[in-house]
């Protein structure tokens, strides 16, 4: 599924020609000297990026805000596996990468957990000691870019995840001072390999490896009655395996998608804020299903990578599966942790596209998300389900069509079963306390 964010992004990133954008203080000078080569303003003119996102058909998105015409008209017909993103700067598998590199990631960012699996991908295939050997890893409690923007009170989104500074500039400073100027400095042997932030808890900790070793994988199962929709259902999420349940049932209308708020994004405008927010608003919709745990009798860790596997029917040719995970505090406060989603028609792989049968049931593997958060006493863990996060992802209109070429979608009734035959599973990395 597009995320929207590079769409605002290459709003202001992408031309039709190149040419630089003049700074705000430019002198009359400096505009007479280039004016014969352009006409130019001095920045991108403002654009309510809630109605930009919410144009159909999808592919004229840029043209209807009057953007440049280039990439972005590209990249949104190409399939996820089109030959055309393997000939660009993108990295593949496949390609070598032989360089020490010190990683700087953050929860609520784009793009962290596909970012710790390839730093995984490099330590287990570098040729090279230094490379295999030499990746280290910071992940902060932060937005996109905002590391050093910590303080002693460190708010991401509404929720404060408390002290989250770090002498960033000794980190990178003493790293390029070791590699490019030949120092021989103690950044390898007082640096720890990883070093990621706790929410929750609000403590920065240390590990040798990505996902840090100590943490149980633990299944929690969906269970209801068959009416989990919205916050005010009976879903519920435990570690007891499902006997015979009936399914959820939800419907999804991409006209009145369900509204993204806060996550994992950034360069959105004024459309969506990244960060973590109370969601209670959202899971009063009765096309979100919420399966919670009961309140926890003693804290728990989680930290890791989140495994999830659903199986789920529609009466569309294609639809979406969302996912989020929450710390739901005492006081009913649901702040989101980390989200994904899955387009149903590559449930099988990106190299291809196989439609759903109307009522049959299949085995959706969702990508992993991750985060660090300690849920303490009387919190608890909760999992939301549904099949829009819009404008942080891009509706499917469920015909099966295109999707960025139409105008017009169906209505999809989806089910997300969970019974000893389908047994609907979220895997959690924990460690009790």
């Amino acid at each position: 599924a597009h995320q929207l964010l590079f769409t605002s992004w290459l709003y202001g990133t992408q031309h039709d020609i190149v040419h630089p954008v003049l700074p705000k203080n430019a002198t009359q000078k400096d505009l007479q000297r280039i004016q014969r080569f352009y006409d130019m303003a001095p920045e991108y003119p403002n654009v309510d990026w809630v109605k930009a996102f919410a144009h159909l058909p999808e592919q004229d998105i840029m043209k209807n805000v009057d953007g440049p015409i280039s990439v972005f008209e590209q990249l949104i017909r190409r399939k996820p596996n089109d030959p055309a993103w393997y000939a660009g700067g993108l990295y593949h598998d496949n390609m070598p990468y032989e360089k020490p590199t010190f990683w700087f990631a953050s929860w609520y960012d784009v793009s962290t957990s596909p970012n710790l699996a390839m730093i995984n991908h490099i330590k287990k295939n570098a040729k090279t000691s230094d490379a295999a050997n030499n990746q280290y890893l910071v992940i902060a409690p932060v937005l996109h870019c905002s590391y050093k923007r910590a303080t002693e009170n460190t708010i991401v989104g509404e929720r404060s995840v408390g002290d989250a500074r770090l002498d960033y500039d000794a980190l990178t400073y003493g790293w390029f001072d070791y590699w490019m100027k030949g120092e021989k400095n103690d950044i390898l042997t007082k640096t720890p390999k990883v070093q990621f932030y706790t929410m929750g808890s609000n403590k920065w900790q240390s590990s040798e490896t990505w996902p840090p070793a100590g943490y149980t994988p633990t299944a929690f199962y969906l269970h209801s009655g068959g009416k989990a929709n919205s916050v005010f259902g009976d879903g519920k999420l435990s570690t007891v395996p499902p006997a015979t349940e009936n399914p959820d049932v939800f419907v999804y209308d991409p006209a009145f998608p369900v509204p993204s708020k806060g996550g994992n994004v950034c360069c959105m405008g004024n459309a969506l804020a990244g960060g973590s927010y109370d969601q209670r608003q959202l899971e009063a919709r009765n096309d979100v299903l919420v399966y919670t745990t009961e309140p926890l009798t003693q804290g728990a860790e989680l930290t890791g990578s989140i495994e999830a596997s659903l199986f789920v029917s529609s009466d569309a040719k294609d639809t979406d599966i969302t996912l989020k995970i929450l710390d739901v505090y005492p006081d009913g406060r649901a702040y989101n942790l980390d989200e994904t989603i899955q387009r149903l028609r590559y449930r099988d792989g990106y190299d291809k596209e196989v439609m759903m049968e109307k009522g049959k049931v299949y085995k959706i593997d969702l990508t992993p998300i991750s985060t660090s958060n300690y849920f303490a006493p009387g919190h608890s863990i909760r999992i939301e389900i549904s099949s829009s996060n819009f404008p942080r992802f891009d509706r499917n209109l469920n015909t099966g069509g295109n999707n960025y070429d139409e105008s017009k979608g169906v209505i999809a009734r989806n089910s997300v079963h969970h019974s000893s035959m389908y047994p609907s599973v979220v895997r959690l990395p924990l460690k009790r306390y």
